[in-house]
């Protein structure tokens, strides 16, 4: 079954100060949350989709196996390289059949990995939220995080009110990771999206998901379809850019520029480069039919 886009996440070694940049650029953040391995998050919510803003706040925590070691250590590691993407996840009606698929392509890296965290709502209350993880590996990308996500109390995360933005950004249009041989992973990416039909050219291939175009590209083609340099973190897939669509792209320089955050117009869009996005890089497209 094909899986949509889910969350993506951006590691940083300052929440505090990552927080106030997505506010500064924006976005509505959410409270401050605490997994009970000792990462820390910030939410970015949009339908369906969401920002995980994430640091190690308690390391102490990340001890044994399971979510400590291949979420919470994977992160920490990340970090050490440098802020920026290090995950990226599909929604997943079926964690467990989900895994039993990666198992059979080859790609499974956990077993069904479930937890709970308190929440905050919009009106000041808490509640428990709770997800079912499955990790997927490429066997040629060390350095990045894949899995699927199932939600076990949707309606207590979803909220329409978190979802709003002063930047106008109201839905996830896709995500983009480099490789130096993007062909190379053409096998991992459609039996982890589920998606089958590759479009594929020499520096570039992508598939359409139920929600938002996952695309590996070199980081040369990268440059040239969005202005800015990125490079490879070490051999693989490395996750560098997330697409939104914008209601007003002129609104949303606006609101960039209100808050001190570079950006700059090319080929029709309007991107935050990693060096004012704490080593991510946003996109944002022409939202179209939104």
């Amino acid at each position: 079954m094909p899986r949509g886009l889910d969350h993506i996440v951006h590691a940083v070694r300052d929440l505090d100060a990552a927080a106030e940049f997505y506010r500064r650029a924006g976005f509505q953040v959410g409270a401050r949350n605490r997994h009970p391995w000792g990462t820390h998050n910030h939410v970015v919510q949009f339908p369906g989709f969401f920002i995980e803003i994430l640091t190690v706040a308690e390391p102490e925590k990340l001890t044994g196996e399971g979510l400590p070691r291949i979420f919470g250590g994977a992160n920490r590691d990340a970090i050490a390289r440098g802020d920026g993407f290090s995950m990226l996840l599909l929604e997943s009606p079926d964690a467990e059949a989900d895994r039993a698929d990666f198992e059979r392509a080859g790609i499974a890296a956990s077993a069904v990995l479930p937890f709970s965290r308190t929440a905050t709502l919009p009106d000041g209350g808490t509640t428990t939220v709770g997800f079912s993880l499955a990790f997927a590996a490429d066997a040629r990308s060390p350095h990045a995080g894949f899995a699927v996500c199932r939600q076990h109390n949707p309606a207590a995360f979803w909220k329409p009110d978190y979802q709003v933005h002063a930047n106008g950004a109201a839905a996830v249009r896709g995500a983009v990771l480099v490789a130096a041989n993007p062909s190379d992973h053409r096998g991992f990416l459609a039996a982890w999206t589920g998606v089958h039909d590759v479009v594929a050219d020499t520096v570039c291939i992508s598939v359409q998901t139920p929600r938002g175009e996952i695309a590996i590209m070199t980081p040369v083609a990268f440059g040239e379809r969005f202005g800015v340099s990125v490079a490879a973190d070490g051999e693989g897939l490395s996750v560098k850019g997330l697409r939104l669509a914008a209601r007003d792209l002129d609104a949303a320089e606006a609101a960039l520029r209100g808050g001190d955050v570079t950006s700059l117009r090319h080929d029709g869009r309007l991107v935050v480069p990693p060096q004012a996005a704490l080593g991510a890089t946003l996109i944002f497209d022409a939202a179209g039919g939104i």
